[in-house]
């Protein structure tokens, strides 16, 4: 059957977190309901076969009271063997049903999980750049598959179980009512002795449980960061295996102390169950038998009772911590709604138009923007470059050229001022145009662990191998990837680690060609490459830049010569602007980067 739809470490600085909720309000019930809307059909057949399953888990105790009470004493073979097949049969209908319903649970559980994860992913897809340069990679993995893994045990465990035993509850007190009511009085004063020490642990196991949750995120989030490609390396560079080893060892040792823990208030917990269960029968014999003796009572009705309040105790038990259990299970939803509450600071306008036919004219008009330091990047700046135009931004680090073009992509918006595309103010556009008109190269690509055609093919939903080459041979790319074992075949690695850095540089310019936008953003290497490197990376930014307006951020000669307009930023503001001969005569401080860039012991 097709479904139909479908925590965390601690910052090292808190208050870079998102603010979260501490608690579920009377909204967020509805709310969580709502995820079990298309499974509601199944939910039906769910509840229905859950009744079943308990009328049958009452038939054993009538069973043996009418075998003990009739059909022994009075040595009627045919109720006896009607009674023995009677057994055999309930047993095996309430199997088939229980394995109807563990079906059934897992399918909604499956379901709503789905339904969740994918609700998450897409939702975190269209979360601003600040977001993500504020949380860590592991914490946002803990809640993807921590927190939404753990619907599934809110549905087959905590919600089933709840289910299963209030009817299990009701009708047994219903039975041992209808059987003899002085017991059941007796039984009833014993509850109490089970829920006490049920509260008790329930309370405490929830504690440890949530203790273990964060320090299984800490362990998630530590693994993430040393054992990725980058992490590796750097541990490696600097000879930590042991000390990573060490730190390692210390989160887990703390986690197995708590598992421990948490497992020994289970046994202590299941001990006193044992023994009040032991003294509950006891009891409740020695009150029925003087009624037997005294002819007041059959037997057949005590050991029925008995078997009944015994089957009474364990769902009773868990009813008395139940908030608990919905008190762990609502936390999983605060937390995943703590994340799919998170408003997006960047948002596509209702009535966004779609950006089409671009020349590639970008304006910047009075456009100031700074981040959550409130330190100015830019102040009301002004920059027009004209369609075709090849523009360096050239200034120190920190000048805001990054900022930049971040605007430009609408990874930020500006606070004032407006920035438009041949008119077109770009907060008035639907993002996916935008995104399709804007390619961007960056200073360090990424690369998916996949085949070179994925990777280049990526930005494009359908292209043929035929274009995937000549795009790669217009990146000067080409006769490297033929020379793997597997051609375009060939898997990159993580992060493209089994390519150079000028081969992973000219994969990405081919990823873009493909994609073929009116706009470049081209982020240059700063690492220093070899002179042949160099040469065939040159030939492919000349391919990519061809009738395109291209910003560059700059941090080679030739890109800056051949600029149409160069842009020299400095605290936020534009300080320069012209070509290399102006600049270079004005004395300014595109003179002094150049001297200190530029000058022929730099000159790369």
């Amino acid at each position: 059957m097709p479904f139909k739809g479908w925590f965390c470490m601690r910052r090292r600085n808190r208050q870079n977190l998102p603010s979260f909720r501490t608690a579920v309000g009377r909204g967020d019930y509805a709310r969580i309901l709502s995820y079990f809307g298309p499974y509601r059909n199944q939910g039906v057949l769910m509840l229905l076969s859950t009744v079943l399953v308990s009328i049958l888990g009452l038939i054993p105790a009538i069973l043996v009271k009418n075998l003990i009470d009739f059909a022994i004493p009075n040595s009627d073979y045919t109720l006896l063997t009607s009674l023995a097949l009677a057994m055999v049969f309930t047993a095996l209908a309430s199997g088939f049903l229980s394995v109807g319903q563990s079906y059934l649970n897992s399918l909604v559980g499956q379901g709503v999980m789905f339904d969740l994860r994918n609700e998450m992913y897409t939702h975190l897809q269209r979360m601003s750049l600040s977001f993500y340069s504020k949380t860590r990679t592991g914490e946002i993995m803990s809640r993807i598959n921590d927190d939404v893994g753990g619907i599934q045990n809110v549905v087959t465990g905590t919600l089933v179980t709840i289910l299963t035993d209030l009817i299990v509850v009701i009708s047994t007190l219903v039975l041992i009512a209808i059987l003899d009511w002085r017991l059941t009085i007796v039984g009833a004063a014993l509850l109490p002795l089970f829920i006490w020490p049920s509260k008790k642990a329930g309370n405490l196991r929830r504690e440890i449980r949530t203790t273990v949750q964060t320090k299984r995120a800490q362990r998630s989030v530590y693994m993430q960061e040393t054992l990725n490609i980058s992490g590796f390396l750097l541990v490696r560079s600097f000879a930590k295996e042991q000390f990573e080893a060490f730190r390692f060892s210390r989160i887990s040792e703390e986690l197995t102390r708590l598992n421990i823990r948490l497992a020994m208030v289970g046994r202590w917990f299941f001990m006193l169950l044992g023994l009040y269960g032991a003294i509950g029968p006891a009891i409740v014999y020695w009150y029925g038998g003087r009624l037997i003796i005294q002819d007041e009572l059959s037997i057949g009705t005590l050991v029925a009772f008995t078997v009944l309040l015994t089957r009474l105790f364990g769902p009773a038990s868990s009813l008395a911590s139940v908030h608990v259990d919905l008190t762990t299970s609502l936390a999983l939803f605060e937390r995943i709604f703590a994340y799919l509450d998170l408003e997006p600071e960047v948002k596509q306008r209702p009535k966004a138009m779609a950006l089409e036919n671009v020349d590639g004219h970008v304006h910047f008009r009075n456009v100031s923007f700074s981040y959550e330091n409130d330190q100015k990047v830019f102040n009301g700046i002004n920059v027009n470059i004209h369609a075709g135009d090849l523009v360096a931004l050239v200034g120190p680090s920190g000048a805001g050229k990054t900022t930049f073009t971040y605007l430009l992509t609408r990874l930020y918006d500006p606070e004032t001022g407006v920035i438009t595309i041949d008119g077109h103010d770009i907060r008035n556009v639907t993002l996916q145009s935008l995104n399709s008109q804007i390619g961007t190269v960056p200073q360090d690509p990424f690369l998916f662990h996949d085949t070179v055609y994925y990777n280049v093919a990526y930005g494009v939903k359908e292209t043929s191998l035929e274009a995937v080459e000549q795009a790669c041979k217009a990146a000067q790319i080409h006769d490297v990837i033929v020379a793997l074992p597997n051609g375009y075949d060939t898997l990159v690695g993580e992060r493209g680690h089994r390519l150079s850095g000028g081969e992973i540089q000219r994969l990405a310019i081919a990823r873009i060609l493909i994609k073929d936008p009116r706009i470049l953003i081209f982020d240059e290497a700063t690492s220093a490459i070899d002179s042949i490197a160099e040469a065939q990376i040159q030939k492919a930014v000349q391919s990519l830049t061809k009738d395109r307006t291209t910003i560059a951020i700059a941090h080679r000669l030739s890109t800056i010569l051949a600029a149409d307009q160069i842009l020299v930023l400095d605290s936020g503001r534009i300080v320069e602007s012209g070509v290399h001969s102006d600049l270079i005569n004005s004395d300014g401080l595109y003179a002094k980067i150049y001297k200190e860039q530029f000058s022929p012991e730099g000159v790369r």
